[in-house]
């Protein structure tokens, strides 16, 4: 009776290496889809939510919150509580700026990876392609009105990703 050599066993211990680096690299990615796919949902949602408590509230328009969405909001989401946003360690924050540039006022639902306050080194940014080169204002936002960006204390161009823009941009 003959066995396996050494070298068979060699290599079809490679051949298995490569191919779960294959599958793994593939789950990654789908993984990373499935986030995106999971906030642009949720974000629809939070925007309807929004538009029904802006109707009930005589048209007022909530405040800025840091890092968190509006007092209130959750009687209006489907499930009655806060989402938690979709990437591991990323938060909802509702943002309410005046435009620099005199523009109407900028509203929209965004994203954050990082800390508020953080260094750099405390964020956890998507691996997709378009949060390449993001940095600690960065976000993947939603925007409602207005010149909507990563954050008003950035240039427009700062990066970050829009995720219901016609022509989705990344600055």
């Amino acid at each position: 009776m003959k066995g396996f050599t050494l070298l068979e066993l060699l290599i079809v211990v490679a051949i298995i290496g490569i191919l779960s680096n294959v599958v793994m690299s593939n789950l990654g990615s789908a993984r990373g889809k499935a986030y995106e796919a999971r906030g642009k949902k949720e974000l629809r949602t939070l925007h309807e939510a929004l538009q029904m408590y802006i109707t009930d509230n005589g048209g007022r328009i909530p405040a800025d919150v840091s890092r968190g969405l509006p007092p209130g909001l959750e009687d209006y989401l489907p499930s009655g509580d806060w989402p938690s946003a979709p990437w591991p360690g990323s938060v909802y924050d509702w943002d309410v700026w005046t435009d620099p540039s005199g523009g109407p006022q900028i509203q929209q639902i965004s994203i954050r990876f990082c800390p508020s306050g953080g260094a750099l080194s405390t964020c956890k940014f998507p691996t997709e392609s378009w949060a390449t080169g993001f940095g600690v204002n960065s976000a993947a936002y939603y925007c409602i009105q207005g010149a909507c960006r990563s954050h008003i204390a950035e240039a427009i161009t700062y990066p970050g990703y829009c995720m219901n823009c016609v022509a989705t941009s990344t600055y």
